[in-house]
């Protein structure tokens, strides 16, 4: 019987690129990959541990393959595998509560899904592969990129800052960074392939050290400058960075590097210096403040997102004020804005002064008011402006509608042809939204 499958994927870029190859680790191995859930006999969930509507959403929807699988028998196969199976209570609750479930893996054991399904069959036994941290990086995998002329490229694994309300730590493991060379070859790859824009991925980028064999270390704007001198590479982004390690050398390199969009995402989480410091942040409003002021003398049009959480252990009003002046101060193009919810095993879960939920849900909405009104008011700045756009496909609302981004991550709807995806676009921005631009195509960028 010909192996479809269908990959769900819960959270972030990382979890995407996960997703990518494993999808790209089965198509290798003869599988075919389906639309649809529905048309596939193998359904893999890769899971997100950072917010508990997460790990809701994965349950809820685990749930409702039990009638399925009970009638197909081990001719459907259920696999989980991300961040949730790197914790010990969630292997505990699938096990009493998901018995039917086929395959487990955590984040550390994603190069094994082929094994893993070779074994099931072979066996006719369920696979559990937790690994607690892997020191080797394994290189080479394939991947199935969800786009053409844009990649996702890991430069680094881990995180070592350990904020106090995150999971991250404990299910990614220690900070481990890829050689530069191998992010060059695999990046050059990716260019003869039609790739023109790169997305760097990292817990926290900032502190990428990656080591050659010759025992030279090579910082993250150090690999920023190399990669400007990648030939055909037109488009360079990263996500995320850490305030705490966001240096002058990095600010320098927005201006040095025109392949470098002029964007950043620097998540400040909380505009209170006490609430920063109980989130094991180790930077100060102030200083956050600061970086932001340095960003914009070095680049004056940057764009800056942000998230922010809402409701930590022991917020204050005041201390809720100073996040929404903080917004105000300093203008940000976007936020993703989250409620804080407790996580199991980090230290925030033992703090005192838990927030009540309806004082919670009252502040979000207030900063969601905040947040949008000046998203609205820095896209209207963009009226009147020819951009560049890089052409991701057909719109939202199809018919010829096309989408891209510019430059500052902005996205711009406008009306073009197929032969346009994957290049480079100047869109005249006649009209604008709170979270898109709206343009008229102006010619091909010389």
């Amino acid at each position: 019987m010909e192996k479809s499958f269908h990959i769900t994927t819960f959270g972030c870029q990382m979890n995407e690129h996960d997703s990518e190859t494993l999808a790209g680790m089965l198509l290798e191995r003869g599988y075919v990959q389906a639309k649809e859930r529905k048309d596939a006999n193998i359904v893999i969930f890769n899971t997100c541990s950072v917010r508990e509507n997460a790990d809701k959403r994965f349950f809820g929807t685990l749930g409702q393959l039990k009638k399925k699988k009970m009638e197909q028998g081990e001719n459907f196969t259920v696999c989980v595998c991300g961040c949730m199976m790197q914790q010990q209570h969630i292997i505990d609750t699938l096990k009493a509560k998901y018995p039917w479930v086929d395959v487990i893996f955590g984040t550390h054991n994603l190069h094994q899904l082929p094994e893993l399904l070779d074994n099931l069959y072979r066996e006719k036994e369920k696979q559990l592969a937790i690994l607690p941290d892997r020191e080797e990086i394994v290189e080479g995998l394939p991947s199935r990129r969800l786009f053409q002329h844009k990649a996702f490229v890991n430069i680094m694994y881990g995180c070592n800052n350990f904020c106090t309300y995150c999971i991250v730590p404990y299910t990614r493991g220690r900070e481990k960074s890829r050689k530069p060379e191998d992010i060059l070859r695999e990046i050059r790859s990716l260019v003869e392939d039609g790739v023109r824009e790169v997305m760097l991925l990292g817990q926290n980028v900032n502190s990428y050290r990656g080591q050659s064999d010759d025992g030279s270390v090579t910082d993250f704007t150090d690999l920023l400058y190399q990669l400007q001198e990648v030939e055909g590479l037109e488009r360079i982004r990263f996500m995320t960075s850490h305030p705490k390690d966001l240096s002058d050398k990095l600010i320098q390199a927005f201006v040095d590097c025109p392949k470098l969009g002029k964007y950043i995402h620097l998540p400040v989480q909380a505009g209170s210096s006490r609430v920063l410091k109980e989130m094991n942040r180790r930077y100060t409003r102030e200083e956050y403040l600061k970086l932001v002021e340095k960003l914009r003398t070095a680049v004056p049009d940057i764009a800056i997102s942000t998230d922010i959480i809402v409701g930590f252990p022991g917020e204050t009003e005041e201390e809720f004020e100073e996040t929404l002046t903080l917004c105000e101060a300093v203008r940000y193009d976007s936020a993703f804005t989250f409620l804080y919810s407790v996580r199991k095993g980090t230290p925030a879960e033992q703090y005192e002064d838990q927030i009540p939920e309806d004082v919670k849900h009252a502040r979000f909405n207030r900063l969601v008011e905040v947040i949008n009104r000046i998203s609205a008011e820095k896209n209207a700045e963009y009226v009147g402006r020819t951009e560049t756009v890089l052409v991701e496909g057909p719109g939202k609302t199809g018919g010829k509608t096309f989408s891209g981004r510019t430059a500052s991550f902005k996205l711009v709807n406008f009306r073009g042809t197929p032969d346009m995806t994957g290049k480079l676009v100047k869109v005249r921005i006649t009209e604008s939204n709170t979270f898109s631009l709206v343009g008229e195509a102006a010619g091909p960028e010389a």
